[in-house]
């Protein structure tokens, strides 16, 4: 079960900053901007509160191939992974997936959520 943190002065900020970010920053990326508005934050409290804040569903942690992403918009919706330049996007059209939870529970798993991730070339790096 997840419980409720405290929503310290350090881990608002990082959390605003990260809403406000429509690259999916990396943790060294976020820390930059975090970094204007609370200068003696460390690289080591971004990622501690990252993963505290994905593990409490606050925000969304996307796993690539070359570092962790993070999304500020922690509702389900699907992503664009470039796979030359390595930038996600939010896909903007609307995605059904039919996911059956039960049936994946009736393995013994226990499911917590799913994502969807879509693999490909940007407008950009196709050209």
């Amino acid at each position: 079960m997840k419980t409720a943190r405290r929503l310290t002065r350090q881990r608002r900020i990082i959390l605003e900053e990260l809403r406000k970010a429509r690259t999916h920053p990396s943790a060294s990326e976020l820390y930059l901007a975090v970094r204007k508005r609370s200068p003696k934050i460390s690289l080591g409290t971004i990622y501690r509160n990252l993963e505290l804040l994905g593990t409490e569903g606050a925000i969304t942690k996307i796993t690539t191939e070359s570092s962790n992403r993070f999304d500020g918009n922690a509702m389900p919706h699907p992503h664009f992974l470039c796979e030359k330049c390595k930038k996600v996007f939010d896909v903007e059209q609307p995605f059904e997936v039919k996911f059956d939870k039960k049936s994946i529970e009736k393995t013994g798993c226990r499911v917590f959520g799913a994502s969807l991730e879509v693999y490909g070339l940007c407008k950009k790096c196709k050209r």
